[in-house]
């Protein structure tokens, strides 16, 4: 999720494990920790624009490394300003704890987090909530804050209910979207082999659901409200590599870096409709019913065996305040 919303989560998790005496210093501490597993985005690469995609969300989101992340928060935060009020091993449980607090957070959006590295390299995305969610994060600062400023771990409790029954409720959204996903493609005489849902950004209630069926991606949005309300979309024909791209040599740099792509996007790989040699993410676009993604690889003929694609952004040819009114739209149902 967004790094305000892990430190956010963060300082829920270390105020719930300290007294009210420590909940001060143990949120701050918890909260900081909480961001530091992003600093991974700090590996790149000017040649290998993909080298940031498969370390970002990995070793330092992982279970594994997990208590070490902590460790090291603990080491800095010790020194900086923890010491006049704890002792290391305390200092260190609350840097643990908000900095292992990131990882299962990030799990719980679509993207894909490795929390089973280095014994797996599976993207764990359970897809119970968007990746920005005001609403689930300004409660949870609001009560952060007042946990802090009054020193009641009640407050922290609060959060912490707060929290989890909003991610149970986004678990129980995501199986009707998945749900009403299958019922629209068996609609359609479809069985559907793969399929994928996400909350649309910053709500529960639209739901984007990408399925295949016969080397086709169809995407459409569901609205969940007191019953479910399909508001259908667009289908894409899925990547083939020969034939969308009959002139790549299989073993060049470029063909490479498509299965590493495939690999960080579950395979929802299709042709941008926009520039052919393009390959997108089909799981993301600005709107949920829309085939136009957000985000792909450029690929170039002239490129020689050793060069990489290009990463791309086409947030620029969105017209995002139009998107997010029609977005807005669904989600009160007048759409």
């Amino acid at each position: 999720m967004d790094p305000f919303s892990q430190a956010v989560v963060g300082g829920v998790a270390g105020q719930n494990v300290s007294s009210s005496r420590k909940i001060r210093v143990a949120g701050l501490l918890a909260f900081i920790s909480a961001t530091l597993p992003d600093l991974d985005v700090l590996i790149n690469s000017a040649t290998d624009p993909l080298l940031e995609l498969e370390y970002h969300r990995q070793f330092t989101h992982s279970i594994a490394f997990m208590p070490i992340g902590g460790l090291i928060a603990a080491v800095v935060l010790y020194y900086l300003f923890a010491r006049a009020y704890l002792s290391f091993k305390q200092t260190a449980f609350y840097c643990i704890a908000g900095y292992a607090s990131h990882g299962f957070l990030d799990a719980c959006t679509s993207y894909g987090t490795q929390l089973l590295w280095p014994f797996s390299d599976l993207r764990i995305a359970w897809g119970v909530i968007s990746i920005i969610d005001p609403l689930f994060t300004l409660p949870l600062f609001v009560l952060i804050v007042l946990a802090l400023i009054k020193r009641k771990p009640v407050f922290a409790r609060a959060a912490l209910i707060f929290g989890l029954s909003y991610i149970l409720f986004g678990a129980a959204q995501h199986h009707r979207a998945i749900a009403a996903g299958k019922e629209l493609a068996l609609s359609r005489g479809h069985e559907p082999g793969r399929i994928n849902a996400k909350a649309s950004l910053g709500n529960m209630i639209v739901w984007k659901t990408v399925y295949e069926h016969d080397n086709r991606f169809y995407v459409d949005a569901v609205r969940l409200s007191i019953k479910s309300t399909i508001i259908e979309g667009e289908s894409v024909a899925r990547l083939d590599v020969r034939r969308d791209f009959p002139w790549l040599d299989p073993s060049s740099q470029q063909a490479q870096d498509i299965k590493r792509f495939a690999w960080f996007s579950d395979d929802f790989l299709s042709v941008d409709r926009r520039d052919k040699n393009v390959i997108v993410d089909m799981r993301y676009s600005m709107l949920p019913n829309s085939a136009d993604a957000l985000w792909g690889i450029r690929l170039s003929p002239s490129a020689g065996s050793s060069s990489h694609v290009v990463n791309v952004n086409m947030r620029q040819a969105t017209d995002s305040r139009s998107a997010l009114k029609t977005l807005w739209a669904m989600v009160l149902g007048r759409y």
